[in-house]
């Protein structure tokens, strides 16, 4: 069955299906590899019938968990979803030990390359280096000469792009050791595709990943200056990078404090974390970004990312970075030309795993032996990069005329140094599953692996039993995830035949020490507790938008539309939450006009900051913390924003925007903002950052709830029968008061469940006091000694129902206006107060660095 669905490779590629090279031949697109035979076997009663609803689930489970990946030529939008085959790359336990062997010598060398050239220089002074693609190179760093790292490793993870060529065999085609990607996403997609084939994973006896994990974070501590106690952290460049999913991601399962440049500091050449609760210590730093970016005192001035100091902490060896900075000219194509001098150099020993032939122009022979083959190379940059070194995109000789390479010819003549030449090899290519009108099938697509080693100890490196694999896309050659590919997991294979056993380790083990647990309970970094006090506002505002939108559009088409002090609220109301745009007329002047305006700016991002505004805030706010957030909280956020957006576009564009319409879609957000609201109420961890995401809620409700009310009696809508109700409506307490209150429309009642009681959540007394609450505590007040923060709202145990419901001469409730606007004033101050104290950290002083 599966030989009758499985297209052929290209004629002269390794096909990983069958096992063999492609070749005109009808017997050979018979027969499929022994290790594919044992997958399809595996696939269960259903078989291949089966596979459009696993793949209907898989693209389902990388919407819902919100694995992302940024295209850097798309511009449609800041992110889109992860490309997961639906079928892994098999390795056979042969073809794993000469990559693992391959791998482990290469980080050997590249290691001992990157101590010389920090160190005594010798290589370049044999001449096995030409200084050009040392200290010519932008990523070299004259900064860190001489300086040895903490725990005396300088690469921590290497990561290695590899291709199988048409004879089987591996090559190695480029080398990332700044910040490689991809251990985060390959364990996404372990997780999705193990669940997908779960008998055929157990069968074949694929070699376990977490093992390494742990290892490498074992190997992080016990490397760092602190040893096994030390606070390690993942530095992000933050939530518009286009692998910030993984940074989170990994965090979250390395049990590392996801930070950004801002939230450390370097007092006395240490590094430190700016919580909530001052100053602690960093011991050592998991890098996500390249190295020009680390230290703008140092590096790029320009940079905003990075840490003020880090260099010189790195120096005094207070702090570990991995890997150590410097590194970037190891990431040079044209190294892979000199890596078997230096191998046999450093270690006395020939490569195991190949490159494929490498030359860099910038030498005399080698420029005239690669000019007369051009069309047989693919020409890269020496520099990637490096706008002040000429980097621009490979070039694929074999696909160019005549005279596109003669003026390739040219310019590698003039400038020779920065370009590097490589032999085209045809990828190997491996089955996909792809959904076709005509009849679903396999097919090919050309592939490359990564691999990664990672440092487990001093000088001791272990390659994590798996890869990223990246596949082309149809209409591409070239197999990367910023051109359109798409990736798929990769399962190494146990030799159970040899003894070889499957390592089932699942979870990182547990190594921390009673100090150092205590520690870590109370870090809530202060970017972290800003954006969910920010995340708690959105949040509210949100509810509350929905709230007031669809309140407004009921009693505009209720029983009594025509009210005036209903409406004159509604307008007001509406225009103070910009649910419409200044200057539309009134509800009371033009009720459609005004009716429409709200209609067409609710999912709008022009003008009005209506709903759909709303929630795109909170989803931005959402996603600079998602390493705190649970997989639901962030997929209820991500379907109730696009849900929303998607179906205001629809309206608008098919021109049936109306009330009942527009209705059923604010509906549909409310449920999914219950939803999100449940999820910080019941499933987040009590913590600071919680408290303050908590906070920041009830400033906000104040923030919404009080001008509603005081605009309610200063219009007169709450003693209107359609204006009470409404009222009653927005503070969420409709049940509430018909339960307690029955028919009745007093004031009195009114005020006393919607400001007095203090058993409503959605009074402004309930809100008021429990603020103060989680304010004291916040600051590990004690319960009869309030912090000064908490003491700025007024007490609403002082709050007495009769002074309120009192009318003066004139029948204003004076005393009411007083209270609110009183409570109004001190939510304001109140915010601006908590960001001075627990965000910007502007009383912290000291030195950056030291002598």
């Amino acid at each position: 069955m599966a030989a009758a669905l499985a297209s052929a490779a290209e004629e002269g590629h390794f096909d990983e299906l069958r096992g063999r090279t492609a070749r005109d031949d009808e017997t050979y697109t018979q027969e499929l590899s022994d290790k594919w035979v044992q997958f399809f076997d595996a696939l269960g009663t259903d078989g291949f019938a089966d596979l459009n609803h696993r793949t209907e689930t898989l693209q389902r489970q990388i919407r819902d968990n919100g694995v992302s990946y940024n295209v850097y030529a798309d511009t449609t939008g800041p992110q889109r979803p992860w490309e997961l085959d639906l079928f892994p790359l098999i390795v056979s336990p042969e073809s794993w030990r000469q990559i693992e062997a391959g791998v482990l010598q290469r980080v050997r060398v590249l290691d001992r390359v990157m101590a010389d050239v920090y160190g005594p220089r010798e290589l370049l002074k044999a001449g096995l280096l030409p200084p050009a693609l040392v200290r010519g190179h932008p990523g070299y760093l004259r900064a860190m000469h001489g300086v040895a790292p903490v725990g005396g490793t300088y690469l921590h993870i290497a990561a290695f792009d590899l291709a199988r060529g048409p004879d089987g065999n591996w090559w190695v085609v480029s080398q990332r050791t700044q910040a490689p990607s991809g251990l985060g996403y390959l364990l996404e997609n372990r997780v999705s595709i193990s669940r997908l084939f779960p008998k055929a994973f157990e069968a074949m006896h694929v070699q376990r990943l977490a093992a390494t994990y742990r290892a490498m974070i074992e190997g992080l501590k016990a490397m760092s200056p602190a040893g096994a106690d030390s606070h390690i952290a993942l530095l992000t460049p933050g939530p518009y990078n286009e692998t910030y999913f993984e940074h989170a991601y990994l965090a979250r399962y390395l049990g590392l404090t996801l930070v950004e440049g801002s939230d450390l500091t370097v007092r006395d050449q240490r590094v430190y974390l700016k919580t909530l609760r001052g100053l602690e210590p960093v011991h050592g730093l998991l890098k996500r970004l390249d190295d020009e970016f680390l230290d703008p005192l140092e590096l790029r001035p320009d940079s905003t990312l990075g840490v003020p100091g880090l260099l010189q902490a790195i120096r005094a060896g207070n702090v570990l970075v991995a890997n150590a900075p410097g590194s970037a000219f190891l990431e040079s194509s044209a190294l892979l030309g000199f890596l078997p001098a230096l191998s046999r150099h450093l270690l006395g020993e020939d490569l195991q795993l190949p490159a494929l032939p490498t030359w860099w122009c910038g030498e005399r022979a080698s420029l005239e032996a690669v000019l007369p083959q051009l069309d047989k190379c693919v020409i890269k940059p020496t520099y990637p990069g490096s706008a002040s070194h000429g980097s621009f995109e490979a070039a694929l000789g074999r696909s160019m005329s005549r005279r596109e390479l003669d003026e390739w010819a040219g310019r590698i003549l003039r400038e020779g140094d920065t370009y590097t030449t490589q032999t085209w090899l045809p990828l190997s290519q491996m089955p996909t599953w792809q959904r076709r009108a005509g009849g679903d099938q396999i097919e090919p697509r050309s592939m490359m692996l990564r691999v990664f080693a990672v440092a487990d100890g001093p000088q001791s490196w272990r390659v994590l039993p798996g890869g990223l694999a990246r596949l082309a896309s149809a209409s591409e050659g070239i197999a990367t995830m910023q051109r359109g590919g798409s990736s798929a997991d990769a399962w190494v294979l146990t030799d159970v035949e040899k003894g070889e056993t499957v390592d089932r380790t699942t979870l990182l083990r547990p190594n921390h020490t009673p100090a150092s647990l205590t520690q870590r309970k109370r870090m809530v970094t202060s970017r972290a507790a800003e954006n969910l006090f920010w995340l708690g506002r959105y949040t509210e505002r949100t509810e509350n938008s929905i709230r007031l939108a669809r309140l407004t559009l009921n009693s505009l088409n209720g029983e009594d539309p025509s009210s005036p002090p209903l409406l004159a609220w509604l307008s007001e109301m509406a225009l103070k939450n910009t649910l419409v745009l200044p200057g539309v007329p009134t509800a009371s002047q033009a009720r459609r006009v005004f009716e429409r305006s709200l209609i067409a700016s609710l999912g709008g991002s022009e003008g009005a900051t209506s709903v759909g505004y709303q929630l795109r805030a909170l989803k931005l706010t959402a996603s600079s913390v998602r390493e705190r957030l649970s997989q639901e909280h962030w997929s209820v956020i991500m379907r109730a924003e696009s849900e929303f957006t998607r179906r205001c576009a629809a309206h608008a564009a098919q021109g049936d925007w109306s009330a009942v319409s527009a209705l059923r879609v604010l509906d549909t957000a409310s449920g999914h903002m219950a939803a999100i609201t449940g999820a910080q109420t019941d499933r987040m961890t009590r913590d600071d950052g919680w408290r303050l995401l908590s906070i920041g809620r009830l400033i906000e409700r104040l923030c919404v709830l009080i001008p509603a009310l005081a605009s309610g009696f200063e219009t007169g809508a709450v003693h209107d029968t359609g204006g009470f109700e409404a009222m009653v409506a927005l503070f969420d307490s409709t049940i509430t008061f018909h339960a307690q209150y029955q028919q009745s429309r007093e004031v009195t009642a009114l005020l006393d469940l919607l400001v007095l009681d203090r058993d409503n959540p959605r009074s402004l007394g309930w809100v008021v006091q429990t603020v103060r609450g989680r304010l004291a505590k916040l600051a590990g007040s004690a319960a009869d000694d309030l912090d000064p923060l908490a003491r700025r709202l007024p007490d609403p145990g002082e709050w007495e129902l009769g002074t309120l419901c009192t009318p003066d001469s004139q029948g204003r409730h004076r005393a009411l206006a007083q209270l609110l606007d009183q409570c109004q004033r001190a939510a304001w101050q109140l915010s601006d107060d908590i960001s001075l104290k627990y965000f910007t950290h502007t009383g912290e002083t000291g030195q950056s660095l030291g002598a």
